[in-house]
């Protein structure tokens, strides 16, 4: 098992020496104009703590320098100021003071940096919005030649006010378009719009202190690795809610993006993943209550407050607006009608099947097990239940249900699994191996942990594949490297999500022996290696079948943050592979190739790919209403024109124009990973993969 670090109070003695010193100076000259937040007194102390615990306990081995301090300083500035569009260029040619100072104050429990360029930016954009506000009081012209620029991430600063009311005058046309040809009213269109402003309004006025601390906290832990979090004592106890799923919802992880309610995971059971009509980076514009309730705009608002509108109890109706991931800009949102419903340890446990699958004239009987996460019931296990629930004893249960029906090849579908406890990771290995090591962990100190199954039991030993997407990660990855390494499973479908590093969650308060919720420190303390050496970290598992993802790496997964640790190796652990599967690879992989060459399905997806890359690279969009919607409804004939094709090929009647355009029910991925298992089983029976060991059941 993989060791803990534990942060205790010796450890932590210069922490707590530190912290009982006062601050070299207090921090008060941090605003001049209409905001002028301030730290409160435990916010020294909170800094001091969340900096000596990265500099001494991080994997990374961080040192606070001026290299350092200037990416802090640029990752807060596009954590505040992302698509430079509020702050004026000279705004941050005054904010280059810090650039290099920010680890000496950090180091001091000087929080000036954070405070005064949150406080300029607040400024700036209270002053955004009030133009925004002057502008939808008079009547904007929807029908210009004009052009909005969509993305301004890597475009200079603004250098003038006047500058900055050219872009906001088109950003605010652009939003009354596009309402308008959703809401196809146009005083409507002015009235969402407009609420949508003095929502903004409302949100900056209500700005405290700890909102501050908490961004600026985070620029600096996100700079140094993407898992190294501070909650805050709010973001804390919600965190803790949401582990122990007291609340009903909609089974999502959310953040805020540029005023935009993104959606970052999806919690598999839940009613968003089972809708199939939510993805991550999806994008909630308006909620609405109930069947018939009235859509309310959430553009803008705080992440609680929109989260707030979408909890509710359990059974009762929540719909979304959404701008689907990758869609076009002029795309029409989608409505999403889900039921809120609280995600139970029932609704995660692993789901099995049979399936007759015929390839050249034979019919294998082929067994799947769905693995929607790696779960163990802690409580029922240390009081000693006998029949405690978890994901090892789940599928070998499922396992010993197919030897009784005969099956000839199992299916271990891993897709959307996040993760979860690594000893069920391990166990779950030992099903299908006699002994050995799964995963090899290494702490920050440069130890090196080798976790191993030691039951010499094998429950299933015939054919195995394991099917992945880019969401499978952690633990999925774990056992994914597991069976690969050991030539034990072939790994079919996309390559995985890449989340090799270990968090400890440490409260602050207990580090300090205070009795007041302080907040939460996630720290990143080690990292998952394959017994092949290779880390998981940042590259994932490469599939030995591939298929092309919908969701680009560098977009969607670990490589996509610039902060994540990098892949690297250590010594494989000693360990022998149990099966030749290598050899078998270039056959499967050209007659996978051959199959998918003739799949309508795969023609979409690879359309459905290229469309996400093309909506993605565009970077301005007209200003014209009509020339919007006349583009508007052509992708929407194109788009049932493409559905009802799909919708004959799997026998069902056509839908008509302006119906919603539900998920079919079809699953082609999956019947591949079948269709591939099948000739797996053809090319290995009527031998099995590994040596058959006597089961104990």
């Amino acid at each position: 098992m993989i060791k803990k670090l534990m942060l205790e109070a010796m450890a932590f003695s210069f922490i707590v020496s530190s912290c009982s010193a006062t601050p070299s100076r207090l921090t008060t000259d941090v605003g001049s104009g209409k905001f002028n937040l301030q730290p409160e007194p435990k916010h020294f102390m909170v800094a001091k703590v969340i900096t000596g615990a990265i500099e001494e306990y991080h994997y990374k081995k961080v040192k606070l320098n001026d290299s350092l301090s200037s990416q802090i300083f640029n990752r807060y500035l596009k954590d505040l100021d992302g698509s430079r569009s509020t702050l004026l260029a000279s705004d941050v040619k005054d904010f280059e003071q810090y650039r290099y100072v920010i680890d000496n104050q950090l180091e001091a429990a000087d929080l000036t940096a954070g405070y005064y360029i949150y406080n300029r930016y607040a400024d700036r954009l209270s002053q955004r919005v009030d133009y925004a506000l002057s502008l939808l009081n008079g009547k904007q012209n929807l029908d210009s030649t004009d052009t909005y620029e969509l993305d301004r991430e890597k475009e200079p600063w603004f250098a003038s006010t006047a500058d900055l009311n050219t872009y906001w005058s088109k950003r605010v046309r652009y939003e009354l378009i596009s309402q308008k040809l959703i809401s196809k009213d146009e005083q409507k269109a002015y009235d969402i719009i407009k609420k949508r402003y003095q929502n903004l309004k409302s949100t900056l006025e209500k700005l405290k202190s700890e909102d501050v601390f908490e961004t600026y906290m985070n620029a600096f832990s996100s700079t140094v690795e993407p898992h190294t979090v501070y909650l805050s004592p709010k973001n804390s106890a919600d965190f803790k809610i949401d582990m122990s799923r007291a609340l009903e919802g909609i089974g999502a992880t959310l953040r805020s993006e540029d005023g935009y309610t993104k959606i970052v995971q999806l919690t598999k059971a839940g009613p968003a993943e089972k809708s199939k009509q939510v993805q991550p980076n999806d994008r909630i514009i308006a909620v609405a209550q109930g069947k018939d309730g009235e859509f309310e705009d959430v553009v803008g608002w705080r992440i609680d407050d929109v989260v707030g509108k979408i909890r509710g109890p359990k059974g009762t109706v929540v719909r979304l607006q959404i701008i689907p991931s990758g869609a076009d800009v002029n795309s029409t949102p989608k409505t999403v009608v889900l039921v809120r419903d609280k995600v139970v340890l029932s609704d995660q446990q692993a789901q099995s099947e049979v399936k007759q699958v015929n390839f050249n004239g034979k019919v294998y009987k082929i067994g799947v097990i769905s693995v929607p996460a790696f779960y163990i019931d802690w409580d029922a296990m240390r009081k000693k239940d006998p029949n405690y629930t978890s994901t090892t004893r789940d599928v070998k249960n499922a396992l010993i249900k197919f030897k009784a029906q005969g099956v000839d090849g199992v299916v271990m579908d891993l897709r959307n699994n996040g993760g979860g406890s690594l000893k069920e990771a391990i166990e779950l290995s030992g099903l299908f191996i006699k002994t050995g090591p799964v995963v090899q962990v290494r702490e920050a100190g440069g130890s090196v942990t080798v976790n191993e199954d030691n039951d010499p039991d094998i429950t299933y030993s015939g054919p195995l594949t394991v099917l992945v997407n880019r969401f499978s990660a952690s633990a999925s990855e774990i056992f994914a490297a597991a069976m690969q390494d050991y030539q034990r499973g072939l790994v079919i479908g996309e390559q995985t999500y890449g989340k090799g590093t270990v968090q400890t969650a440490a409260a602050i308060n207990e580090l300090i022996n205070k009795q007041d919720n302080l907040g939460q420190l996630n720290l990143t303390v080690a990292k998952f290696y394959r017994i092949s050496g290779g880390s998981t970290q940042h590259k994932g598992v490469i599939p030995d079948i591939s298929f092309p993802s919908m969701f680009p790496a560098d977009k969607f997964g670990e490589s996509s943050e610039p902060t994540a640790l990098p892949w690297d190796q250590i010594n494989p652990a000693q360990y022998s592979p149990v099966g030749k599967l290598v050899n078998l690879k270039p056959s499967l992989s050209t007659d996978h190739v051959k199959r998918m060459e003739g799949s309508p399905e795969y023609k979409y997806l690879l359309e459905d790919i290229k469309e996400f890359e093309q909506n993605e690279s565009r970077k301005t969009v007209v200003l014209n209403i009509d020339e919007l919607k006349k583009e508007r409804e052509a992708k929407e004939d194109e788009d049932l024109v493409r559905f009802n094709a799909r919708r004959k090929a799997l026998g069902e009647k056509p839908v008509a124009k302006g119906t919603s355009l539900t998920p079919l029910n079809n699953d082609f991925v999956k019947d591949e990973s079948l269709q591939i298992t099948a000739e797996l089983i053809n090319k290995t029976m009527p031998n099995t993969i590994v040596e058959k060991v006597p089961n104990k059941f």
